[in-house]
């Protein structure tokens, strides 16, 4: 990867940062832009050579203020459309800002997003949807009734015969019905032949009207997270998952994470519509996969659940969400939301009712009340800590008697962003690291691949993706290896003492780096994980801990029961691994388990039964949140929680599965002779099972 220069150094020169990879470069201005990506690594499709005959590299130049790169990125700062981009594109497209790569030459700072058809190797969204034990009892009912026949005698409307059937049939007086439906009952009625299927939403109106009898009934639960979006497809009479599938949230290239898309807004006025209009287009999208993929009749989705942090909840439902961006983090709305898909612009049914989960709190939002759904700590008498962990960590701790939340802004750093090789998930990045302990020798996993780096066949079955960089699940082991290894020492610095004769710790400008792959014979490129990235996660992890501390004292607790590790990036790391790096309070590993998507689960929990709805708006008028910023204990945990696992607490639990994991009680290391002193046997080693 190009690395970003001092501003100094950066006469005659531009700097480009690709959307969602992150990946980023200075380069000379006037830089084709294909050559730009192919340079810094991003994953950018082109298979005419640069020529504009395929149309392969399409990318959408990013426009507004962005506070965190430093600059404004606009369309000016390119080439103006060629005669080739004129002819592969509409002029709305182009005025959307869609261009082709090889013809674009960089003038100027700019921010290019990379739309999923155009990557060669699309990020995976890895929220799988697991069977639900959950009675199907959904918000919306279909009856089908027989209307008595217009005739000369009978002065009353089509819709009031069908109230009165309503009525007889289900005892619901004076139902309601919206204006685009009434539209369409009498062409269903005569087509019918006077028999109609209505669909009766929350007992108070006719949302859908068919002709004859209909027997389908589906609905969507929606994800909405910073960082990707998931949606499911449900039988709402049997309960059955019909389809998934997922992409990136568009609004990355208006920032990595939740603070940086509120800076955008504020830097730039209107830009929230830009943003709700790409969330919204995003959603459609998936709805859309999920019909073609399903076959599923589109007018027969009548119900949709969507969940997302407080920023995302705001911005999908068209609301300003500045105020959650300074204290005190004002919610338009903490309550659940009622609305149609017309209302937040979803191509459906016209009647398709919208449910948004209530949020807990500011940054504690409509995807935490959906896992504390999904997991129900409220039923449990143990102690249980829920973790979401994404760019915003999500954190339920308690039992039955109380429940505290909070929220803890980890960035992007667990996600592979501001990572020196980090990437996002996706084939060739490494998701498992191991390091032997008397060589330092690394072998790795990457996506896409089952074979380990040593063994036969490595090479052949990932020549196609090559190894690309390091993902979220991928340095958390790595930094807990080095850790293991005696190569990082607690404070996450590495140890200059096995520098000598090492060749895989190596001097990286001031500080040490540890190498993954191998330089080429000028000792260039390969994959390195450097102090810096170290420091990154450390900072992370280090917030996350002490944020969980801050709720242990509020409980009065200094022990927990069970961890459960939730979204798609818990899912993925192993328990171990989270303990020995300190990412997660010590634990009984076996108590440590990961639990998948768990607000996508809640979401299609509330999707397929009301009374769940109903069951977490009382729960969420019930719990306490904790701000941990403002807490005076949180920048002490804070430091202690930068060791590596941590400064001061001993992981007495995980010492029964690692008995050589190094002392680290604060007590112990006082007495130490030096805290940098070489180990006496390189064999020594924590037994993780491989």
């Amino acid at each position: 990867m190009t690395k970003v220069t001092d501003k100094s150094e950066q006469v005659g020169k531009a700097q480009v940062i690709f959307t969602p990879s992150g990946m980023r470069g200075d380069f000379a201005k006037d830089t084709s832009l294909l050559t730009v990506a192919q340079q810094t690594g991003a994953d950018l499709d082109s298979v005419c050579g640069g020529n504009g005959i395929c149309g392969r590299c399409k990318i959408l130049v990013s426009e507004g203020e962005f506070s965190k790169f430093g600059f404004t990125s606009s369309r000016e700062n390119l080439n103006e459309p060629t005669s080739i981009e004129r002819a592969f594109f509409s002029k709305k497209e182009l005025e959307k800002g869609y261009r082709l790569a090889c013809n674009v030459f960089v003038k100027d700072n700019v921010v290019i997003d990379i739309p999923p058809e155009s990557q060669v190797q699309q990020q995976l969204v890895r929220k799988a949807a697991g069977k639900l034990d959950v009675e199907a009892a959904p918000a919306i009912k279909l009856i089908t009734i027989e209307v008595t026949e217009a005739d000369m005698h009978d002065q009353s409307g089509d819709f009031e015969r069908i109230q009165e059937m309503v009525e007889f049939e289900t005892g619901i007086e004076d139902i309601e019905i919206s204006l685009p439906i009434l539209a369409q009952i009498q062409v269903a009625l005569r087509k019918g032949k006077w028999q109609v299927t209505v669909a009766i939403a929350h007992k108070e109106s006719i949302v859908a009207v068919w002709p004859g009898e209909q027997t389908a009934l589906y609905g969507v639960a929606v994800d909405i997270g910073s960082t990707s979006i998931a949606a499911h497809l449900s039988d709402l009479s049997s309960g059955e998952n019909i389809a998934t599938t997922g992409q990136m949230n568009p609004q990355i290239r208006y920032g990595e994470d939740l603070m940086s898309r509120v800076s955008y807004i504020m830097m730039n006025p209107g830009g929230e519509v830009d943003l709700t209009d790409s969330v919204r287009e995003a959603v459609n999208n998936l709805v859309q996969q999920l019909v073609t993929d399903s076959g599923v009749d589109k007018s027969t989705i009548l119900d949709m659940v969507l969940v997302g942090n407080p920023i995302m909840h705001h911005l999908f439902l068209g609301l300003n969400p500045v105020e959650l961006g300074t204290a005190p983090f004002a919610l338009t709305r903490q309550g659940s939301v009622h609305c149609t898909a017309a209302e937040v612009g979803i191509d459906l049914n016209p009647g398709t009712q919208v449910y948004m989960l209530p949020c807990i709190a500011g940054h504690v939002g409509a995807d935490a009340a959906a896992v504390v759904l999904s997991q129900a700590p409220y039923k449990n008498p143990d102690i249980t800590l829920v973790v979401d962990v994404g760019t915003n960590a999500e954190i339920i701790l308690g039992n039955a008697d109380k429940l505290v939340a909070a929220s803890s802004p980890t960035g992007p750093a667990f996600e592979g962003a501001q990572i020196e090789h980090g990437q996002r998930a996706a084939p060739g990045a490494i998701e498992r690291l191991r390091i032997d302990p008397v060589t330092y020798a690394p072998k790795f996993k990457v996506i896409g691949c089952d074979l380990w780096s040593d063994e036969e066949g490595f090479a052949e079955s990932t020549a196609a993706t090559g190894v690309t960089g390091i993902c979220g699940s991928g340095i958390i082991e790595a930094i807990a290896e080095l850790m293991l290894s005696g190569l990082v020492l607690n404070e996450g610095v590495y140890n200059a003492e096995l520098l000598d004769g090492n060749e895989h710790l190596f001097q990286n400008g001031k500080t040490l780096a540890y190498r993954v792959t191998p330089a080429d014979e000028k000792g260039q490129g390969g994959i390195i994980i450097t102090q810096n990235d170290i420091r990154a996660i450390q900072l992370a992890k280090a917030t996350l801990y002490a944020s969980i501390e801050l709720l242990m004292d509020k409980l009065g607790i200094k022990e927990i029961a069970r961890i459960e590790l939730a979204g798609a990036f818990g899912a993925h790391i192993d328990p171990k691994y989270a303990l020995a790096l300190g990412l997660i309070p010590d634990c009984d590993v076996d108590q440590v388990r990961a639990v998948g998507n768990a607000a996508g689960t809640g979401a299609r929990i509330a999707l397929l039964n009301v009374a769940a709805r109903r069951e977490i708006e009382d729960q969420v008028l019930k719990m306490t949140k904790i701000e941990t910023a403002i807490e005076p204990k949180f920048q002490d945990y804070f430091i202690a929680a930068m060791g590596i696992p941590h400064k001061q607490h001993d992981f007495v639990h995980l010492r029964k599965a690692l008995p050589q994991l190094p002392v680290l009680s604060a007590q112990a290391q006082d007495a130490a002779p030096t805290r940098r002193r070489r180990r006496s046997s390189r064999g020594g080693r924590p037994n993780i099972s491989r």
